[in-house]
């Protein structure tokens, strides 16, 4: 698996109860996308937001991260996200009880 963490800057008037809807807004989009597991919404007091997607593969990733998709971030939020992938060889999963391991799969 794979996580990605996308960041921007969000505009300084942007609240986090501004966020939060901004945000509500845009989790449609990511129902049933194919090769996505999970994605939280990130926003913190310094005015970042961004996400954190746990992927089932970098192409599933790649898939979706397209010039269109950046533009569309730039647009909503502001700026052009930054994005980096990190591989996820293990993941805890309290809500379900159960660790999931496929670093060697």
């Amino acid at each position: 698996m794979i996580t990605a963490i996308v960041r921007f800057k969000l505009p300084p008037s942007v609240k986090v109860e501004d966020a939060a809807e901004l945000f509500k807004g845009s989790a449609p989009k990511y129902r049933g996308l194919t090769g996505l597991v999970r994605k939280y919404y990130l926003y913190n007091e310094s005015g970042i937001g961004g996400g954190v997607y746990l992927w089932e593969s970098r192409a599933a990733a790649e898939r979706v991260y397209t010039a269109e998709w950046k533009k569309m971030i730039a647009d909503r939020y502001g700026a052009e996200p930054e994005i980096t992938f990190y591989d996820t060889p293990v993941v805890v999963d309290n809500a379900i009880d159960q660790i999931q391991v496929d670093a060697a799969e």
